[in-house]
C-alpha cells in the first residue's frame, strides 16, 4: 500500500526561485530511490487561524509563504530504504545557509494512505 511523506516549512518570499530549483532536484533523488511522486504546493490562500493552522505551525514571519508537499512511495518500506539513500547521496550535502529555509521549523511525518478516490 502507498506511504506518503508530508511537509510543511515557511520560506522567505525571497526564496521562492532557490526553493523551487532546490525542491527539483531534490524531488528528482526521490524518484531515483523509489518515490512515485513529489508534489510541491507554494501557498495561495493559507490564513492563519486563532488557534491552529499552517502559518503559526511552522511559525510563519510576514515575507514568508507556506509550503505544502509530499512525496508518494510504493510503501514504507521502499520509503525507509530511499530515504536512507537520499540522506547518505553526496547531492544532498547542503552547505551552511544553502538551504532556502529555516529547517528547523519544518514539519514532517510518515501517513499510511487509507483513503484514496
Amino acid at each position: 500500500m502507498d506511504y506518503v511523506d508530508g511537509f510543511v516549512v515557511a520560506v522567505p518570499n525571497k526564496n521562492k526561485d532557490a526553493y523551487i530549483q532546490h525542491a527539483t532536484e531534490a524531488a528528482a533523488l526521490f524518484r531515483e530511490y523509489g518515490a512515485l511522486n513529489v508534489v510541491e504546493c507554494w501557498g495561495d490562500d493559507v490564513s492563519s487561524g486563532e488557534l491552529t493552522s499552517f502559518p503559526m505551525a511552522v511559525q510563519c514571519k510576514e515575507d514568508e509563504t507556506v509550503v505544502f508537499s509530499w512525496i508518494v512511495w510504493p510503501s514504507k518500506d521502499v520509503r525507509d530504504a530511499g530515504m536512507e539513500k537520499v540522506m547518505k547521496d553526496p547531492r544532498m550535502d547542503m552547505q551552511e545557509g544553502s538551504i532556502p529555509f529555516d529547517g528547523s521549523r519544518l514539519i514532517f511525518g510518515g501517513f499510511q494512505r487509507v483513503v484514496n478516490e
